[in-house]
Protein backbone atom coordinates (compact mmCIF):
# COMPACT_ATOMS: atom_id res chain seq x y z
CA UNK A 1 0.00 0.00 0.00
CA UNK A 2 1.35 3.55 -1.23
CA UNK A 3 1.48 6.43 0.71
CA UNK A 4 -1.92 8.00 -1.01
CA UNK A 5 -3.66 4.47 -0.16
CA UNK A 6 -2.21 4.26 3.38
CA UNK A 7 -3.67 7.72 4.15
CA UNK A 8 -7.25 7.09 1.87
CA UNK A 9 -7.41 4.59 4.80
CA UNK A 10 -7.27 6.86 6.95
CA UNK A 11 -9.86 10.22 5.50
CA UNK A 12 -12.22 8.01 3.38
CA UNK A 13 -13.66 10.75 2.84
CA UNK A 14 -11.67 11.95 -0.71
CA UNK A 15 -13.45 8.98 -2.02
CA UNK A 16 -15.78 10.72 -4.71
CA UNK A 17 -18.65 9.42 -6.85
CA UNK A 18 -21.26 6.69 -6.39
CA UNK A 19 -19.03 4.60 -4.48
CA UNK A 20 -17.98 7.43 -1.95
CA UNK A 21 -20.73 6.45 0.87
CA UNK A 22 -19.43 2.44 0.48
CA UNK A 23 -15.99 3.57 0.88
CA UNK A 24 -16.29 6.00 4.11
CA UNK A 25 -18.79 3.32 5.98
CA UNK A 26 -16.65 0.35 5.22
CA UNK A 27 -13.33 2.08 6.32
CA UNK A 28 -15.17 3.93 9.37
CA UNK A 29 -15.93 0.39 9.94
CA UNK A 30 -12.45 -1.21 10.22
CA UNK A 31 -11.58 2.33 12.09
CA UNK A 32 -13.46 1.29 15.04
CA UNK A 33 -13.03 -2.34 15.06
CA UNK A 34 -9.09 -1.22 15.82
CA UNK A 35 -7.53 0.01 19.16
CA UNK A 36 -8.28 3.22 20.13
CA UNK A 37 -5.10 5.81 19.25
CA UNK A 38 -4.76 7.67 22.62
CA UNK A 39 -4.30 11.55 21.65
CA UNK A 40 -1.04 12.87 22.32
CA UNK A 41 -0.89 14.70 25.55
CA UNK A 42 -0.54 18.77 25.99
CA UNK A 43 2.73 19.49 27.75
CA UNK A 44 2.54 22.69 30.09
CA UNK A 45 5.47 24.93 28.85
CA UNK A 46 6.81 28.56 29.88
CA UNK A 47 5.81 31.59 27.76
CA UNK A 48 9.07 33.29 25.38
CA UNK A 49 11.10 34.66 27.39
CA UNK A 50 11.54 36.78 24.00
CA UNK A 51 8.88 37.79 21.86
CA UNK A 52 8.35 40.43 19.00
CA UNK A 53 7.60 44.16 19.76
CA UNK A 54 3.91 45.01 19.85
CA UNK A 55 2.36 46.30 16.86
CA UNK A 56 -0.97 47.78 15.15
CA UNK A 57 -2.60 45.63 11.86
CA UNK A 58 -2.21 42.59 10.73
CA UNK A 59 0.48 39.91 10.60
CA UNK A 60 0.63 36.26 9.52
CA UNK A 61 2.21 32.94 10.60
CA UNK A 62 2.74 29.80 9.32
CA UNK A 63 3.39 26.62 10.94
CA UNK A 64 3.49 22.74 10.10
CA UNK A 65 2.88 20.20 12.37
CA UNK A 66 1.13 17.12 10.98
CA UNK A 67 -2.27 16.95 9.47
CA UNK A 68 -3.34 20.68 8.69
CA UNK A 69 -7.07 19.49 9.84
CA UNK A 70 -6.37 19.82 13.67
CA UNK A 71 -3.61 22.44 13.44
CA UNK A 72 -6.13 24.56 11.45
CA UNK A 73 -8.94 23.62 14.54
CA UNK A 74 -6.94 25.00 16.91
CA UNK A 75 -5.60 28.45 15.60
CA UNK A 76 -9.53 28.73 14.87
CA UNK A 77 -10.32 28.82 18.30
CA UNK A 78 -7.26 31.26 19.29
CA UNK A 79 -8.36 34.95 20.28
CA UNK A 80 -6.81 37.72 18.04
CA UNK A 81 -6.84 34.81 15.17
CA UNK A 82 -8.97 36.63 11.98
CA UNK A 83 -8.31 33.68 10.02
CA UNK A 84 -6.20 30.10 9.47
CA UNK A 85 -6.25 28.12 6.29
CA UNK A 86 -4.79 24.75 5.96
CA UNK A 87 -2.54 24.96 3.13
CA UNK A 88 0.65 23.69 1.98
CA UNK A 89 4.18 25.04 1.56
CA UNK A 90 7.81 24.53 0.78
CA UNK A 91 7.38 23.31 -2.60
CA UNK A 92 6.08 24.59 -5.90
CA UNK A 93 2.74 26.04 -6.80
CA UNK A 94 2.35 23.33 -9.53
CA UNK A 95 2.71 20.43 -6.95
CA UNK A 96 0.31 22.22 -4.32
CA UNK A 97 -2.19 19.52 -4.11
CA UNK A 98 -3.60 17.10 -1.73
CA UNK A 99 -2.58 14.09 -3.85
CA UNK A 100 0.86 14.80 -5.22
CA UNK A 101 1.59 16.36 -1.95
CA UNK A 102 0.48 13.11 -0.18
CA UNK A 103 3.55 11.17 -1.79
CA UNK A 104 6.21 12.70 0.25
CA UNK A 105 8.14 14.00 -2.59
CA UNK A 106 7.09 17.66 -3.61
CA UNK A 107 9.25 19.27 -0.46
CA UNK A 108 5.73 20.80 0.83
CA UNK A 109 4.34 20.35 4.93
CA UNK A 110 0.61 20.26 5.20
CA UNK A 111 1.09 23.79 7.02
CA UNK A 112 -1.73 26.64 8.53
CA UNK A 113 -1.44 30.08 7.41
CA UNK A 114 -2.62 32.22 10.33
CA UNK A 115 -3.26 35.57 10.18
CA UNK A 116 -3.80 37.41 13.77
CA UNK A 117 -3.59 41.11 15.34
CA UNK A 118 -0.35 41.51 17.21
CA UNK A 119 -1.72 43.76 19.68
CA UNK A 120 -4.29 41.17 21.22
CA UNK A 121 -1.98 38.12 20.69
CA UNK A 122 1.60 38.05 20.03
CA UNK A 123 3.79 35.63 17.82
CA UNK A 124 5.77 33.85 21.02
CA UNK A 125 2.04 33.45 22.26
CA UNK A 126 1.06 31.67 18.54
CA UNK A 127 4.33 29.43 19.39
CA UNK A 128 3.64 28.92 22.46
CA UNK A 129 0.40 27.35 21.59
CA UNK A 130 1.70 25.81 18.52
CA UNK A 131 4.18 23.82 20.65
CA UNK A 132 2.57 22.87 23.58
CA UNK A 133 -1.32 22.46 22.23
CA UNK A 134 -1.55 21.85 18.41
CA UNK A 135 1.15 18.89 17.50
CA UNK A 136 3.89 17.01 19.38
CA UNK A 137 7.69 18.78 18.58
CA UNK A 138 9.76 16.23 19.38
CA UNK A 139 8.60 13.82 16.25
CA UNK A 140 10.89 14.01 13.39
CA UNK A 141 8.44 14.00 9.92
CA UNK A 142 5.82 12.15 11.87
CA UNK A 143 2.60 13.24 13.70
CA UNK A 144 0.81 10.56 15.31
CA UNK A 145 -0.78 8.19 12.87
CA UNK A 146 1.09 10.32 9.91
CA UNK A 147 4.53 9.80 8.77
CA UNK A 148 6.19 11.47 6.20
CA UNK A 149 8.21 14.93 5.22
CA UNK A 150 4.74 16.36 4.49
CA UNK A 151 3.83 16.04 8.06
CA UNK A 152 7.19 17.85 9.40
CA UNK A 153 7.01 20.03 12.21
CA UNK A 154 8.25 23.19 10.44
CA UNK A 155 7.98 26.99 11.44
CA UNK A 156 7.87 28.95 7.97
CA UNK A 157 9.16 32.21 9.46
CA UNK A 158 7.89 35.31 7.33
CA UNK A 159 10.48 37.46 8.35
CA UNK A 160 13.55 37.67 10.45
CA UNK A 161 11.44 38.91 13.39
CA UNK A 162 9.81 35.74 13.33
CA UNK A 163 13.15 33.41 12.87
CA UNK A 164 14.80 35.21 15.84
CA UNK A 165 11.84 34.68 18.04
CA UNK A 166 11.29 31.00 16.95
CA UNK A 167 15.22 29.99 17.38
CA UNK A 168 15.22 31.62 20.73
CA UNK A 169 12.15 30.05 21.95
CA UNK A 170 13.33 26.39 20.90
CA UNK A 171 16.71 27.24 22.51
CA UNK A 172 14.77 28.16 25.69
CA UNK A 173 12.28 24.88 25.53
CA UNK A 174 14.91 22.28 25.00
CA UNK A 175 17.70 24.13 27.94
CA UNK A 176 13.96 23.66 30.24
CA UNK A 177 14.00 20.32 28.88
CA UNK A 178 10.06 20.44 29.03
CA UNK A 179 9.57 17.83 26.28
CA UNK A 180 11.99 15.03 27.59
CA UNK A 181 13.36 14.76 24.31
CA UNK A 182 15.38 17.61 21.92
CA UNK A 183 12.57 19.46 19.56
CA UNK A 184 13.10 18.63 15.76
CA UNK A 185 11.06 21.53 14.85
CA UNK A 186 12.85 23.32 11.53
CA UNK A 187 13.02 26.91 10.86
CA UNK A 188 12.25 27.33 6.64
CA UNK A 189 12.17 30.88 5.28
CA UNK A 190 11.23 32.54 1.45
CA UNK A 191 8.92 29.92 1.33
CA UNK A 192 5.34 30.55 -0.28
CA UNK A 193 1.91 29.03 1.27
CA UNK A 194 -0.64 27.50 -1.20
CA UNK A 195 -4.01 27.10 0.08
CA UNK A 196 -5.32 23.42 -0.12
CA UNK A 197 -8.88 22.58 -1.41
CA UNK A 198 -11.96 23.18 -0.13
CA UNK A 199 -12.64 20.32 1.45
CA UNK A 200 -9.68 20.33 3.66
CA UNK A 201 -10.78 23.73 5.22
CA UNK A 202 -12.61 24.12 8.37
CA UNK A 203 -12.17 20.15 8.52
CA UNK A 204 -12.74 19.42 12.10
CA UNK A 205 -15.74 22.25 12.94
CA UNK A 206 -17.51 20.66 10.43
CA UNK A 207 -16.54 16.98 10.78
CA UNK A 208 -16.73 16.85 14.91
CA UNK A 209 -18.09 13.21 14.81
CA UNK A 210 -15.42 11.81 12.31
CA UNK A 211 -13.03 9.01 13.77
CA UNK A 212 -10.11 10.74 12.88
CA UNK A 213 -10.82 14.60 14.25
CA UNK A 214 -12.10 12.71 17.37
CA UNK A 215 -8.69 10.36 18.36
CA UNK A 216 -6.51 13.00 17.38
CA UNK A 217 -7.99 16.22 17.29
CA UNK A 218 -10.82 17.26 19.48
CA UNK A 219 -8.73 16.39 22.41
CA UNK A 220 -6.30 19.21 21.05
CA UNK A 221 -9.51 21.98 21.44
CA UNK A 222 -9.77 20.62 25.15
CA UNK A 223 -6.56 21.16 26.22
CA UNK A 224 -6.44 25.16 24.36
CA UNK A 225 -9.22 25.54 26.45
CA UNK A 226 -7.84 24.11 29.74
CA UNK A 227 -4.40 25.36 29.25
CA UNK A 228 -4.81 28.89 28.06
CA UNK A 229 -8.54 29.95 28.94
CA UNK A 230 -7.63 33.27 28.35
CA UNK A 231 -6.77 32.36 24.93
CA UNK A 232 -9.42 29.99 23.57
CA UNK A 233 -12.34 31.90 21.90
CA UNK A 234 -15.95 29.71 22.21
CA UNK A 235 -16.33 30.53 18.31
CA UNK A 236 -13.93 29.43 15.65
CA UNK A 237 -13.31 32.05 12.84
CA UNK A 238 -14.31 29.66 9.63
CA UNK A 239 -12.58 29.75 6.16
CA UNK A 240 -15.25 29.11 4.45
CA UNK A 241 -17.88 30.64 6.00
CA UNK A 242 -15.73 34.19 5.72
CA UNK A 243 -15.40 33.31 2.12
CA UNK A 244 -18.54 33.45 1.11
CA UNK A 245 -19.63 37.12 3.55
Amino acid sequence: MNGIEKKAARRPFLAKGALAALVLSAAAAVFWQSPARSAEDAVVIPPPAFDEKAASGTEKAIFAGGCFWGVQGVFQHVKGVSKAVSGYTGGSAENAVYEVVGTGSTGHAESVEITYDPSKITYGQLLQVYFSVAHNPTQLNYQGPDSGTQYRSTIFAENDEQKKVAESYIAQLDKAKVFGKPIVTTLETGKTFYPAEDYHQDFLTLNPTYPYIVYNDLPKIENLKSLFPQLYSEKPVLVLASSKS
